[in-house]
C-alpha cells in the first residue's frame, strides 16, 4: 500500500533511506516496527513542543496582562493537561500508512491508540471541570456550598464513559450495546456504588437547602462531631473539632440525623448566654428598710429602681424582673439593670432575669441576655466576668449562692 498522505510518504521514505545507511535489508516488518518508533517519537516530540508553547503563552499573557484567570489555569496545570491528547492523535493521524488494511498488528496497535486518547480526553474534561469548580468557588460560591461532591460525581461519570468506551474498543462492540449488557449488573452496581450514590444524593439536599457550608461550626449529637467543617466531598464530610482532631462522616449521615449549625449565630453577631445561679433557699428573706437603704447607698442602678418603685401601686410596675419585698427580688432587679447597663450585652435583644423550678440543691436565677460578639474566647471572658461580679456583690443583698456547679444550658 502506498500512503497517501505527504508526511507518512516522508517517513517512509526516511524510513528507507535509514536501512539503507544502516545496510538492512528491506523487509516489510522491519519497516514497519521502523515507522511506529518514528511516530510514536513524532508523536512525544509533538506533544512536548505543543505543550511548552502553551505554557510560554500563558506564562506571557498572565505576566503582561495580570490575568486572573490564566493564573490560575497555570496553577493548576489545565491546559498542560488537555495537551496530553495530542500525541494519541498523531498516532492516530500517521500510523495507518504503514500497514496494509488487513494486518494483525495494525489492528492492536490502533485499539491501543484509542484507548490512549480514550483516558487523555477524560483526563482533560476533568481538568477542565476542576478548574471551573474551583474558580466557581473562590470567586462566584460567596455562600460556601458543599459543590466539591458534585465535581466528584461529574469526575465519575467521565472516567466511566471513558471505562466503557475503552472495554468497546477492545471487545469490538458498540458502547451502547455494552451498557445494554451492563443492565443485568445494575443490582450489583449499585450495591458495590452505594456510598457514593448516597453520598451524591446527601451533597445535593446539603447544597439545595443550604443547610452546610465549608467553614459553618456544627455539632452532631450523635457523635464526637463539634467543629469547623473543612471540606465536603462525595463520601466524606471532614470536621475540625476544637482539640484539634478530625472527624469524618459520610454526608447521608448529616442527611438522615439532626445536626445543630451555628451559621445563624454568627451571622447576627450575637451568642446567647442562659445560664443559671443556684441560690440557697434559707438566704431568701423579706427586704427591709435597712437593705433597702443599703443597697440604694451602694449601687447607684437600684436608686431610681427602689424610688419609682415606692410610688407606683404595685411592686412589679416598673421593672417586671425584680420586686421590693425580698432580697432576692432586689438581687433579680439588681441583675437586669447590670446587664441592660454593660455594654458587652446586646440590649436591643431580650434581657430576662427569672427563677426556675426549684432543685435540691437550691433555686436556679436563670440569666438570658445575647453577648454582641461570637468569638468564642471573648465570649467566655464576658461572660465570666458577669457571672463572678453577680458571685461577688450577692452577699450585699444576703444572697447565698449554693456551693454546687452551676449548669450552661445552651
Amino acid at each position: 500500500m502506498i500512503p497517501s498522505h505527504k508526511l507518512a510518504s516522508w517517513l517512509l521514505a526516511c524510513v528507507g533511506s535509514l536501512l539503507d545507511t544502516i545496510g538492512v535489508s528491506h523487509d516489510r516488518s522491519v519497516e514497519e516496527m521502523v515507522y511506529i518508533f518514528a511516530v510514536c517519537l513524532i508523536a512525544v516530540t509533538f506533544g512536548w513542543l505543543v505543550r511548552h508553547a502553551i505554557l510560554l503563552i500563558v506564562n506571557n499573557t498572565v505576566a503582561v496582562r495580570h490575568s486572573t484567570v490564566g493564573l490560575e489555569l497555570r496553577q493548576r496545570h489545565t491546559l498542560s493537561h488537555c495537551s496530553h491528547i495530542i500525541p494519541p492523535v498523531v498516532i492516530l493521524c500517521l500510523m495507518p500508512f504503514a500497514f496494509r488494511q488487513d494486518s494483525h498488528a495494525l489492528d492492536v496497535i490502533m485499539k491501543m491508540a484509542w484507548i490512549y486518547t480514550s483516558v487523555t480526553v477524560a483526563i482533560a474534561v476533568n481538568s477542565v471541570f476542576t478548574f471551573i469548580w474551583a474558580h466557581y468557588d473562590e470567586h462566584k460560591n460567596t455562600k460556601k456550598l458543599p459543590l466539591r461532591g458534585v465535581l466528584n460525581i461529574a469526575k465519575g461519570i467521565v472516567w466511566g464513559i471513558a471505562v466503557i468506551v475503552s472495554v468497546s474498543i477492545v471487545v469490538g462492540r458498540s458502547p451502547v450495546a455494552l451498557l445494554t449488557g451492563l443492565g443485568a449488573f445494575a443490582a450489583a452496581l449499585l450495591l458495590v456504588f452505594r456510598n457514593s450514590i448516597l453520598g451524591f444524593v446527601a451533597g445535593i439536599q446539603l447544597s439545595q437547602n443550604d443547610m452546610l457550608r465549608v467553614g459553618d461550626w456544627i455539632v452532631v449529637p450523635s457523635t464526637i462531631a463539634n467543629g469547623i467543617v473543612t471540606d465536603v466531598s462525595l463520601s466524606v464530610v471532614k470536621i475540625r473539632n476544637w482539640d484539634n482532631t478530625t472527624v469524618m462522616l459520610p454526608p447521608y449521615t448529616l442527611v438522615s440525623t439532626s445536626f445543630q449549625n451555628w451559621r445563624g449565630m454568627k451571622e447576627v453577631g450575637l451568642r446567647q448566654i442562659e445560664q443559671s445561679l443556684l441560690v440557697d433557699v434559707s438566704s431568701v428573706s423579706e427586704a427591709d428598710a435597712a437593705m433597702l437603704e443599703r443597697v440604694t447607698a451602694r449601687f447607684a442602678l437600684m436608686r431610681e429602681f427602689i424610688g419609682m418603685a415606692g410610688k407606683t401601686e404595685g411592686y412589679d410596675s416598673c421593672l417586671p424582673e425584680g420586686t421590693l419585698t425580698t432580697n432576692l427580688g432586689l438581687f433579680r432587679a439588681y441583675v437586669t439593670l447590670y446587664l441592660r447597663a454593660n455594654n458587652h450585652i446586646a440590649g436591643e435583644q431580650r434581657i430576662m432575669v427569672r427563677l426556675m423550678p426549684q432543685q435540691p440543691a437550691g433555686i436556679p436565677l436563670q440569666i438570658f441576655c445575647y453577648v454582641n460578639t461570637t468569638v468564642w474566647s471573648e465570649f467566655s471572658a464576658i461572660q465570666s466576668m458577669i457571672f463572678e461580679h453577680f458571685i461577688a456583690i450577692a452577699p450585699i443583698f444576703g444572697i447565698v449562692i449554693y456551693n454546687y456547679p452551676s449548669v450552661l444550658q445552651k
